[in-house]
């Protein structure tokens, strides 16, 4: 190679290395702007959720982020419809929204781990109301902790319910209620989905598949309908305090429920996906940094897991057993 092809050379190299940091340095101005404007600037300038329509509904409505969602909606000035399986929770949840915010509310008793034939009722007890928001939450794990497929409990059941509830709930109740978002021009459905779809999570097999579901399915259907004045939000949070996390205590890195869903709230209308929350969206690209796939998936990580669940199972004994001797 003579001096002018090594020159050459180097000046297509510095102009690749420029290229290549100016791509990197424009893609995290991007990243942070949109950081900036979802989770400070909307904490500012919030959407009003009132221009979707008089109601809400919300399913798995009466504890955790289901309960926390309805709540903030209601505080927002929507009337609330509650759908979740225990009736007296459904009736002490909205007697607390007519109380303390003078919103209207329904209740609809549905066990969503029971298959298709619950969403004719459901859609029966719908009719004739202004649906402007669906918060689909309900949702469920098949464990109490952490756990191999194959060591599920009564993991026949289990699976169906799984997916009955999380994923087959998402897509009836959307079914019965965007053909009249449409019809309207106008609605917002929010989909919970988890972090655990970020990435494929093991010890969460069944759990992550069904939330990563859960995220294509919303953003496919945001792309859909957008057009026809519908907004389609998928909310993948990290640890939040409720009772699928054995109400692990509220930290710096773990929301409670009601904060989150006030925080979530306030991305409406600037994220069609979102972390929900800053410190949530921070973790992420901590975890996307120092936990990448091939490490996720390693042998070592799945043995770490695997210790990690079994001290998570033996204090739930505890807490268990704690409990019983209270009780005698």
């Amino acid at each position: 190679m003579n001096m002018a092809e090594a020159e050459g050379c180097c000046g297509l190299l510095y102009y690749l290395g420029g290229f290549t940091a100016l791509y990197y340095l424009l893609k995290w101005s991007w990243g942070c702007w949109r950081g900036f404007k979802v989770y400070m600037l909307s904490e500012v300038w919030r959407t009003d959720v009132r221009k979707f329509g008089q109601w809400a509904v919300v399913t798995g409505a009466t504890s955790g982020i289901g309960r926390a969602y309805a709540l903030e909606l209601a505080r927002r000035g929507l009337d609330i419809v509650l759908i979740s399986r225990s009736e007296e929770k459904l009736l002490q949840t909205a007697k607390e929204i007519e109380s303390q915010y003078r919103r209207q509310t329904r209740i609809i008793q549905a066990d969503f781990t029971g298959g298709e034939s619950i969403y004719p009722a459901i859609a029966q007890q719908l009719k004739g109301l202004e649906i402007g928001i669906l918060v689909n939450n309900v949702a469920m794990n098949y464990a109490e902790e952490f756990a191999h497929f194959l060591d599920v409990p009564d993991s026949e059941q289990r699976i169906t319910q799984v997916i009955n509830c999380n994923i087959l709930s998402v897509t009836q109740m959307t079914r019965v209620i965007l053909p009249h978002m449409v019809e309207r021009g106008s609605g917002l459905i929010i989909n919970l989905s988890s972090e655990a779809a970020s990435k494929p999570q093991p010890m969460l097999a069944l759990y992550s598949a069904t939330k990563i579901f859960v995220t294509y399915f919303s953003r496919c259907l945001h792309s859909e309908y957008r057009s026809r004045g519908i907004t389609v939000q998928c909310v993948a949070p990290f640890v939040v305090s409720t009772n699928m996390t054995n109400n692990v205590p509220v930290s710096p890195l773990v929301k409670s429920a009601e904060s989150f869903a006030r925080d979530a709230l306030n991305t409406v209308g600037y994220s069609s996906f979102t972390s929900g929350c800053l410190t949530h969206a921070l973790q992420n690209i901590a975890l996307s940094i120092f936990f990448p796939a091939w490490f996720r998936h390693s042998d070592f990580y799945v043995r770490q897991m695997e210790k990690y669940a079994h001290s998570i199972k033996q204090k739930l004994q505890e807490k268990k057993t704690q409990a019983h001797s209270k009780e005698e």
